[in-house]
């Protein structure tokens, strides 16, 4: 049986080799990004018979989970239903690349597949963004010519725990210079400060650029199969073609033999970032799908009405919430078919609790809630789950 804990830095060094089974190009699935992240998604783990499972609360989307890591995937699917159905959660599943969606479907044959643009993570060529070659990238070669002319002394390094201090330094500047509201800006900026406080555990892949020995730009990133995934970049934007110089200086650093691709993250829908990445001509969008498992009440748009000779099953309504808290209270008949308001009870009992549980549950598609009714008077309740 899972159980979730809430991820906490130090859990990383435990974690960090179940990366290893993730074989999928998305950024999501790196502990680079797990990590920074994990804050602002309320990310909970778990490892069972050797599989490692993550829960997340993604905005907008609430409790989902990512694709585990290890093991075979019929039985993680077997876990993650199991778990969902123990607390009545819907079973949810973000992000799913693309090659996996058919086999996440044949096992929840009843679900709804949904993707996010916006999401989506840029995947280019190592080659390409090393040297910008071809006339479809010479908008970004010339940038790069640019800052060379200008700049005759530069340098680009890897970042040791002895430049820290520097990089940090740097990092307060660029962050004064900018007034973004964005709670995802500000915590970027925290996670990044993170990182370069616990260099060495977090192990990334770091290089800087400078012009007359001062820090005008930096990366941060990791390898991950055959991508080099790029989680950090800042640069300053003062000196011309310094963001071009950064993005080709850590892909000829890091993207050695055996990676083929870069991975520079989503652009988060918003379009000067979206232009600019696009500007470097991805290969391939990294796309992320949101699977949600349906059952056969979300075939139902309203509850139906169900007649026989002397009852009728309907919907619960206003006029029935007296008799219906009656009915939920009656501590005497409740006890012979189990129920117990009290085990469940979240928040205040109010005067609409139970009739809002009941519409929040076939909301849901959990549960169907029908009024049970002799001659049109409300007499009791029958639940299909």
């Amino acid at each position: 049986m899972l159980e979730f804990n809430p991820l906490q830095l130090e859990d990383l060094p435990k974690l960090r080799d179940y990366f290893g089974y993730s074989g999928s190009r998305i950024c999501d699935t790196t502990p680079g990004t797990v990590m920074m992240w994990r804050d602002m998604y309320k990310t909970e783990w778990a490892i069972y018979d050797g599989s490692l499972y993550f829960k997340v609360e993604y905005p907008g989307l609430g409790s989902t989970f990512t694709l585990p890591l290890g093991g075979g995937r019929r039985e993680h699917y077997r876990q993650i239903a199991d778990y969902c159905c123990r607390r009545g959660m819907p079973i949810s599943f973000y992000p799913v690349p693309k090659d996996e969606l058919d086999r996440l479907q044949e096992f929840f044959p009843n679900s709804a597949a949904i993707s996010n643009r916006d999401a989506f993570d840029y995947l280019y060529r190592a080659e390409d963004l090393k040297y910008f070659r071809g006339k479809k990238l010479s908008g970004q070669r010339n940038h790069v010519n640019k800052f060379l002319k200008t700049y005759g002394n530069w340098s680009f390094r890897v970042i040791t725990e002895e430049d820290v201090p520097a990089v940090k330094a740097f990092l307060d500047r660029y962050a004064a210079g900018r007034d973004k509201a964005a709670a995802s800006f500000h915590e970027d900026l925290r996670k990044t400060h993170e990182v370069l406080d616990n260099y060495q555990l977090y192990d990334m892949a770091g290089g800087m650029l400078l012009v007359d020995g001062n820090i005008v730009g930096f990366s941060l990133g990791e390898i991950v199969g055959d991508t080099l995934f790029t989680h950090i970049e800042k640069a300053d934007r003062d000196y011309q073609g310094c963001y071009q110089m950064v993005v080709a200086q850590f892909a000829q650093q890091f993207a050695h033999e055996g990676v083929h691709f870069i991975n520079r993250e989503d652009d988060a829908g918003d379009r000067g970032l979206r232009t600019s990445k696009l500007q470097y001509l991805p290969a391939d969008m990294g796309a992320k799908i949101r699977l949600r498992t349906r059952n056969e009440l979300s075939l139902l748009d309203k509850i139906p009405a169900l007649r026989s000779e002397r009852l009728t099953l309907n919907a619960l309504t206003e006029e029935d919430r007296a008799e219906y808290n009656r009915l939920c209270l009656d501590d005497e008949r409740n006890r012979w078919w189990g129920y117990d308001y009290r085990r469940d009870l979240k928040g205040e009992l109010t005067e609409n609790y139970f009739l809002d549980v009941a519409r929040h549950d076939f909301d849901h598609r959990q549960a169907v809630n029908f009024a049970i009714r002799l001659d049109g008077r409300f007499i009791g309740e029958a639940v299909l789950y």
